[in-house]
């Protein structure tokens, strides 16, 4: 029996693809489907209640010459990568310690994750009345270094922000490297302690090497999701004090939404999309993830 046979036979009659026929469907009715469309309104001028009318490149000379958007990009990058500086070793720390069997460190888990189950809203709230300079944390303990406007301060509201999306996000990246950290065969650090390697040598050349596809993982997720900053910059900030913290995504949403814009506001979303597309598969090429193999063979 041929293999395209075989495999008829196990999925039970009829072509392989037509399994996956039902999630094509869906993704090219919710995710094709609106890319198409924002792309041909990139073109036009729409206030989102009218008919559009076509404009050319108008929205593109725009975006790629206004100094607010231009801004809002570059708050973005920086904002990228300050979250991956600031996220990843902490994730990784913590993702591996809370890998041990111990129950004191599982009792510790449980209060780390605790960030994944409330909502971004809800985290942004919490920060806005604890950075409050007048009833918040700081006025309330008396400490100068927390008595500040950290969300009315340009120089200060920008770092906050990082604070409180590190806050919210280091539990789930956490979680990828605790499920890392527990695949590693315990026997590499059995050999290492026989042959003399302390605990800082192991995580060196052990624990580090065995985790580079997690850290991959989490880099990917971790950068295009900078791209996707939105809710929580919304309700903590709004994107002020003017335009601190006035990131790619709330410069798309302020643009179609509040300034009726809908034609630049599509061509700053192909923006960001294409830039989350291009890291992605940038991410996956130079780091070797595609070519991703057991890292337990002969063990």
């Amino acid at each position: 029996m041929s293999t395209a046979k075989a495999t008829t036979a196990r999925t039970g009659g009829g072509p392989p693809f037509l399994m996956a026929l039902p999630a094509l469907l869906l993704f090219a009715l919710f995710a094709l489907a609106p890319m198409v469309i924002v792309g041909y309104l990139s073109f036009t001028r729409w206030d989102g209640l009218g008919t559009p009318s076509w404009t050319g490149l108008d929205n593109w000379r725009t975006a790629l010459t206004s100094d607010v958007t231009r801004h809002a990009l570059w708050l973005t990058l920086k904002m990228m990568v300050i979250s991956w500086a600031v996220q990843t070793p902490i994730s990784l720390l913590l993702g591996v310690f809370v890998a041990g069997k111990q129950r004191y460190r599982a009792l510790l888990a449980v209060f780390y994750f605790v960030p994944m189950l409330i909502s971004t809203a809800a985290i942004a709230v919490i920060f806005k009345n604890l950075l409050d300079p007048n009833f918040g944390l700081g006025a309330s303990l008396g400490l100068s270094l927390l008595d500040q406007d950290w969300l009315g301060d340009p120089d200060l509201a920008f770092y906050a922000v990082v604070f409180a999306i590190a806050w919210q996000f280091v539990p789930f990246h956490t979680l990828l490297y605790q499920a890392g950290a527990r695949q590693i065969p315990a026997s590499l650090y059995e050999a290492a302690s026989l042959d003399g390697a302390g605990r800082l040598k192991q995580f060196w050349h052990i624990t580090l090497p065995q985790l580079r596809y997690t850290v991959v993982t989490s880099s990917t997720l971790m950068t295009v999701g900078s791209l996707t900053y939105f809710d929580l910059v919304f309700v903590l900030t709004g994107g002020g004090p003017g335009y601190a913290t006035r990131l790619l995504p709330l410069d798309m949403y302020i643009t179609g939404f509040q300034s009726n814009d809908m034609g630049l506001a599509s061509a700053i979303s192909v923006v960001l999309v294409t830039a989350g597309l291009l890291l992605s598969l940038a991410l996956v090429r130079f780091s070797g993830f595609s070519r991703m193999r057991s890292q337990q063979a002969g063990v």
